[in-house]
């Protein structure tokens, strides 16, 4: 379960030689990316979907995404709202592509302490099913590899928020979060959360929202990439939100569980915005640690690495 504190977090070009600098320094391991985003599943058709392809140290595309800076948005709860140490910088050094299909963000600690990383949002806030259909958002992630000591602090997430949000940064839950991967502190696991009602309390237990967790399928979480779904269904009664991790179903929640009245809010507006983030430190990492993170023996450098992300509607 998360633990974030109200309000929850709602999360060019250059020389040749700061290319390489950055390539060389943050370089891993290759791993194995996608071509391009899957072809839809049987009965599924595209909304819409970014593979990250591009020269290694290149944006994101500015067609398809924002990068959110500072220590929270304007006029917005200070550090994103949930006790999050970084500053978000538009920096190659913290975000950027990587030249095989991949996104990275990366999570840097300065000589003066200073943490910086990134966070972007989709400009599209729409992400929505229509009336009898089932909306599938997924991305191919491999979290930071980084764990147990070195790792107190990182906190990664693939998200979404309802598009009142945006611009207003004062009204959630009740517009609706849905958390499709989250993890701290390197634990070999992910976190599917769903916020919305009221702060304190309400009918998704804020702030910590109504969770579940598991441990990544056949490989560790931070070992390599796996796919994180989250599916919304109006096809049936009550509607339903559904979590997986590598096509396995984790959690679920109903409109009955939550009532009326919450759905309505979280569901009634003109849809969703996606996000991708690795913040440092914060409620949720801190409360699983039992302590304040990061720490000294925290490490600098480690990276989120996105393969692509696709919304399909059936």
């Amino acid at each position: 379960m998360s633990f974030p504190p109200p309000p929850r977090r709602p999360r060019r070009r250059f020389t040749a030689a700061l290319a390489v600098i950055t390539a060389l320094a943050f370089a891993v391991a290759p791993l194995p990316a996608q071509a391009s985003v899957p072809p839809p599943p049987a009965g599924w058709s595209l909304v819409w979907s970014d593979d990250f392809d591009g020269p290694a140290g290149a944006p994101p595309s500015s067609a398809n995404w924002l990068i959110s800076t500072g220590h929270g948005y304007p006029g917005g709860p200070a550090n994103w709202g949930t006790g999050e140490v970084q500053r978000y910088t538009a920096d190659p050094a913290n975000v950027g592509l990587d030249g095989s299909g991949r996104l990275r963000i990366t999570a840097l600690r300065s000589s003066s302490g200073e943490w910086t990383s990134s966070r972007i949002e989709t400009r599209r806030t729409d992400f929505k099913p229509a009336e009898g259909r089932v909306l599938r958002i997924e991305g191919r992630i491999r979290m930071p590899d980084v764990s147990g000591a070195q790792a107190l602090g990182y906190w990664p997430a693939f998200w979404a928020l309802g598009s009142p949000y945006r611009g207003n940064y004062w009204n959630w839950p009740s517009i609706g979060e849905f958390d499709i991967m989250e993890n701290v502190n390197g634990i070999d696991s992910v976190w599917g959360v769903l916020h919305c009602g009221t702060n304190p309390g309400g009918p998704c237990n804020e702030t910590n929202g109504i969770g579940a967790s598991r441990a990544c399928p056949g490989s560790p979480c931070q070992a390599g990439m796996h796919t994180y779904r989250f599916e919304w269904d109006r096809t049936v009664t009550p509607e339903q939100l559904r979590w997986y991790v590598d096509g396995q179903q984790f959690h679920t929640v109903t409109e009955s569980r939550v009532g009326a009245d919450a759905w309505a809010a979280m569901t009634g507006h003109g849809g969703y915005f996606l996000l991708l983030n690795l913040a440092m430190g914060g409620a949720f990492p801190n409360g699983v640690a039992g302590r304040a993170t990061p720490t000294a023996d925290t490490v600098s450098g480690r990276s989120m690495l996105v393969d692509y992300v696709a919304v399909w509607q059936r």
